[in-house]
């Protein structure tokens, strides 16, 4: 017998509390009960983004949502300002395209942001684009960006700002309303610690007022007919997700989204100082707490490293994507995990790394990741 371990930034472990909350006998979805049941949820999901607006749910993964928000918020010709540092931000930029929208490109080097001073000229040079398409979390590196300070830029604007938060809700601290975010998509399958399956998008009254003039075609995602007949869904919803989503959301509850928020930033200093401790290189400017990314050491097959984590010791970590494939490997730290799950982390790839070659000095990270869960008082 081999036990398994998932340390990936998604899909992520699903407390067995949450999971078993789906074996129900199923009610109908148009019925007055689960009707009533599923708005009580919905509205339970505002505690997650920080806001009072409505959020949105659809049977989809997290870039039905991002597609959501494009189709929703412009049209053909309609001009939009893309932040691509990975690959998450590059999809932002493919949607687009796929919707004939015009966009103004913000590249920066995986693992770095694009400088606030950039995005700032290129709004004042671009008073025609519509909304700016960030990404808070890029999942591909390990990358946080600063969204609230986005936020205060774009404020007083036209300009709507839009975050893809699938991956950093729950583990970044985000405030929707109190940072002046007006759209946030994000999905069931990450900190929310649920299985895949449920797409969200939330939007204040500035875009919505785009939502109503969009001419760009739309169906299952319209979000004028979910806003219609809200809370009931307009199409055949994913009811058993929905059940386990409340059971998930009262868990978040009982923690309480600040300790949540902070303990995901221990466990990602863990992380960090256990995989410096290997003498591995970050790859990430400014990491995150969804996911660490880390270089391949010289000499280490990064594809073999990472199949071999999984075959052979149990434990899935991510590798890299796009032009960083079989360059880094990602252990994430994010939804259902807490200290021992870095410890398994860490001690598998020491010695993975050692088996392959590696000189690792065995324990060295773990007791490094040790000495701070002590010290932060987490066990």
């Amino acid at each position: 017998m081999k036990k398994r371990y998932l340390i990936a930034p998604g899909p992520t472990p699903v407390p067995i509390e949450v999971l078993s909350e789906g074996i129900i006998d199923i009610p109908h979805h148009r019925s007055e009960e689960f009707v009533q049941f599923a708005g009580e949820v919905f509205e339970k999901l505002k505690y997650l983004f920080q806001t009072k607006n409505k959020v949105f749910t659809f049977a989809s993964s997290g870039t039905g949502a991002m597609e959501s928000a494009v189709s929703n918020l412009l049209s053909p010709g309609d001009k939009a300002i893309v932040l691509v540092s990975g690959k998450f931000g590059e999809r932002w930029n493919e949607i687009c395209q796929a919707f004939n929208v015009e966009t103004v490109v913000l590249e920066s080097e995986w693992g770095d942001t694009v400088p606030l001073e950039r995005i700032e000229k290129a709004i004042d040079e671009n008073p025609d684009a519509k909304v700016l398409l960030t990404t808070h979390s890029e999942t591909s590196t390990g990358t946080v960006i600063d969204l609230k300070a986005i936020g205060e830029m774009t404020k007083d604007k036209d300009i709507v700002l839009v975050t893809d938060a699938i991956s950093s809700l729950l583990a970044q601290e985000l405030r929707m309303d109190e940072w002046n975010i007006d759209v946030v998509v994000s999905a069931s399958q990450k900190g929310v610690m649920l299985p895949p399956g449920l797409g969200f998008i939330t939007m204040n009254e500035k875009a919505w007022n785009l939502v109503e003039n969009s001419s760009s075609p739309r169906y299952y995602f319209d979000l004028r007919t979910y806003a219609k007949k809200y809370p009931e869904s307009p199409y055949t919803p994913a009811i058993n997700l929905i059940f386990q989503l409340k059971k998930a959301v009262e868990m978040i509850e009982e923690e309480g989204i600040e300790k949540i928020w902070e303990r995901h930033r221990i466990l990602a200093d863990a992380v960090r100082a256990g995989v410096r401790s290997l003498k591995l290189e970050l790859l990430s400017k400014k990491p995150g707490n969804v996911c660490t990314a880390v270089k391949v050491p010289n000499g280490v097959d990064g594809l073999e490293f990472v199949r071999r984590l999984r075959r052979k010791y149990g434990v899935t970590v991510a590798g890299g994507q796009g032009k960083l494939k079989g360059k880094i490997f990602r252990i994430a730290h994010l939804g259902y995990m807490g200290s021992f799950d870095v410890i398994i982390a860490l001690s598998s790839v020491e010695m993975c790394l050692k088996e392959m070659g590696y000189d690792v000095d065995l324990g060295v990270s773990v007791k490094t990741a040790e000495e701070i869960f002590l010290k932060e008082g987490v066990v």
